[in-house]
């Protein structure tokens, strides 16, 4: 036996002296890489710590190309911040991942998750092992859904004031607030004129039959609520139109720049003669031939146009170019044309009027013709024309004209109405509110508080990780006060006391102040559920996924 454990303590030796990985490669194992990890989530949670609330901080970014961003939307400074450990480009796809599901609660999901980790250490510390930790917060999760869904509270979207008082709560702390109540009646007009319900037959831009929509209300504010920025004016004169606007002038000067109650037909076809896709040689032997050549040309789209015009259409917008035959035949046709639209901004002119775009005009019928506006009109706006399809009957698509001093403005306050308008889209679909101002995070950490205290049987030494969800939990009341340089220690004390000691778990932390606010009162800030439940879902799973990692290998490959 004796002589066994030797051989094995010899062999083992051995291994430990025999590289399998590349001289040049950097590796880290066991706890100093779940240090490392951790120490780097940290990092990057402190980038954004003190962009929290409404006394929230701006960052001064410089992108690569020598611009400069004013933000203290997490998601956009992030974006622009370069980092090199693996940990810290993980919690910096969180902070996307949670805007492109909810648009907003960035800063708090990089916050949490930070401290979720920071909270880990006591039990690494105690040589719990990481999957004991994971499987801990995975009961804290649950623990911390069951409360979120006692504390909400239902909403109707027809209360107006309620729903004012909501996106107050997402503008509230962002640069946008300067401007009053402007920017949330925009993001509320904007995101529920998009809204088409599941029960509508929809139709793609082909005029195709679309799959059966799902049962949940169609919202997209990407593609149909287009926000146009157009510097100088007032920030008084930015509108929500009932209707659409691009930024392109009639193709000839002689045609009409108003029309009342236009008939406007779409297309995504050229209206020029077929140019061959390969270089294409003719050679022609009489001069007669050449002239016959052209009239071919020439009688091709006399034969578009007039196709076209049979509809009677008075606006005419296509994806592609126009010759300037054709737009010799339209303007002799008093039809007024536009070339080269995008399409995006053709399908949310498809919306907006009740059109539907045709690939070929020889298939025009008359249910393809947009009856539904109100008005048509070329204006100019600074030094450029823009077309506007306003007064729609219907419209299920908009434009949000915002106009402001300098680029710089308008490109903060086009992402604060983005995170507006997402806000408002996730109370349409699920029309539940959590109180605001850390209450529902503090209510949360005395749930957990009680399970695990009551749960301690069942659970075992998984109560340890609960707890610590708990205490990160407090980091978001406690950043709030920081920020807007309350008494931290005291605050937190009296709110853990009142939620402590009540059932009404609506007291929070008025962000401007730093005193105790109970959110049910007329100035009480509420937050969409889905944001919050999203938050907390995304922190503690990155948390337990990070916390799993015990080895780092970094290889760095030999030039070829």
């Amino acid at each position: 036996r004796e002589f066994a454990r030797g051989n094995d303590s010899s062999s083992s030796s051995r291994m430990s002296g025999m590289m399998v990985l590349q001289a040049n490669t950097q590796r880290e194992t066991g706890r100093s890489a779940q240090i490392g990890n951790i120490s780097a989530a940290e990092a990057v949670a402190g980038i954004v710590r003190s962009t929290l609330g409404p006394r929230s901080m701006l960052k001064m970014l410089l992108d690569p190309m020598g611009g400069v961003v004013l933000t203290n939307d997490s998601n956009s400074i992030l974006r622009e911040v370069d980092v090199s450990h693996p940990a810290a480009k993980q919690m910096i796809e969180l902070s996307r991942a949670q805007d492109e599901e909810v648009g907003d609660g960035t800063t708090s999901v990089i916050v949490l998750t930070g401290e979720m980790l920071k909270a880990a250490i006591p039990c690494l510390e105690r040589h719990l092992h990481p999957t004991v930790i994971a499987r801990g917060y995975a009961f804290a999760l649950e623990a911390a859904l069951e409360a979120c869904d006692r504390v909400a509270k239902p909403l109707s979207l027809e209360d107006k004031p309620a729903m004012l008082q909501l996106v107050q709560s997402c503008v509230g702390t962002k640069f946008s607030s300067r401007w009053g109540d402007l920017v949330i009646s925009m993001a509320l007009e904007a995101t529920l004129r998009v809204v088409r319900e599941p029960g509508a037959v929809a139709e793609q831009a082909g005029g195709e039959e679309a799959a059966p929509p799902p049962r949940k209300q169609e919202i997209d504010i990407k593609r149909y609520a287009k926000v146009e920025k157009i510097a100088g004016g007032e920030p008084s004169e930015s509108r929500v139109l009932r209707g659409v606007m691009f930024n392109k002038d009639v193709t000839h000067p002689r045609m009409r720049r108003r029309i009342e109650r236009p008939r406007v037909l779409l297309l995504d076809c050229p209206l020029e003669y077929k140019k061959g896709d390969s270089t294409t040689n003719v050679a022609i032997e009489k001069e007669e031939d050449w002239n016959k050549l052209l009239r071919m040309e020439e009688e091709y789209i006399e034969n578009v146009c007039a196709q076209i015009v049979a509809s009677r259409p008075d606006v005419v917008i296509t994806e592609k170019g126009v010759s300037d035959l054709a737009q010799h035949y339209l303007m002799k046709a008093n039809v007024t044309a536009f070339r080269r639209l995008r399409k995006t901004d053709n399908n949310r002119v498809a919306r907006a009027v009740g059109a539907t775009i045709v690939s070929r005009t020889d298939e025009i019928q008359e249910s393809d013709i947009g009856t539904g506006c109100g008005l048509f009109e070329v204006r100019k706006l600074g030094d450029e024309y823009f077309a506007f399809f306003e007064d729609c009957d219907a419209p299920k698509a908009c434009s949000v004209v915002l106009r402001g001093g300098s680029k710089d403005v308008l490109n903060e306050v086009e992402r604060n109405l983005q995170d507006a308008m997402q806000v408002v889209r996730n109370v349409v679909i699920d029309p539940r509110l959590l109180p605001g101002g850390g209450a529902t995070e503090m209510a949360v950490a005395a749930a957990l508080e009680a399970y695990a205290a009551d749960k301690a049987a069942a659970i075992g030494v998984h109560q340890l990780p609960v707890r610590a969800v708990a205490s990160a939990m407090e980091v978001i009341p406690r950043t709030l006060a920081k920020n807007c340089g309350a008494k931290v220690v005291r605050v937190i004390t009296q709110l853990r006391a009142k939620h402590l000691a009540d059932d009404d778990h609506a007291v929070g932390i008025d962000g401007t102040t730093g005193a105790l606010l109970d959110m049910n009162q007329p100035n009480g800030i509420w937050e969409p559920y889905a944001v919050k439940v999203q938050t907390i879902k995304t922190a503690i799973e990155a948390a337990s996924l990070i916390l799993r990692i015990d080895d780092i290998v970094s290889g760095i490959k030999k030039p070829k």
